[in-house]
């Protein structure tokens, strides 16, 4: 695997760990509505991760990961159109994708 791909997954393991850190144990959505703060911070991580996974893809397209396109796309969106963000989208990729993805990068960066 070439050393600029693992610096990607580097990028997102790192991302998806701020992630996690700025929400907490609580993992509250009503929390996460209300503070704007917070809301871009992670829209921030995920423009990361995004565009790691846009790049890693570039690069090799045989690397499979599960949710890569949604993410990718959820990136495309967040840039141009930071107020079209729908926070429960947001949300839902935060509780439904984040995790599989960390267990997919924590596999392929071994």
């Amino acid at each position: 695997m070439e050393i600029e791909i693992k610096k990607y997954f580097y990028d997102i393991y790192e991302s998806i760990n701020s992630i996690e850190n700025y929400l907490g144990e609580k993992r509250d959505f009503n929390q996460f509505q209300a503070n704007k703060m917070l809301r871009r911070a992670i829209e921030r991580e995920f423009e990361i991760i995004g565009e790691a996974l846009n790049r890693i893809d570039k690069i090799d397209q045989t690397i499979q990961i599960t949710s890569k396109k949604q993410i990718i796309n959820m990136r495309n969106r967040v840039i141009p159109g930071y107020d079209k963000i729908d926070n429960e989208i947001v949300w839902g990729i935060i509780v439904r994708h984040l995790p599989i993805l960390k267990t997919e990068i924590s596999s392929l960066f071994e």
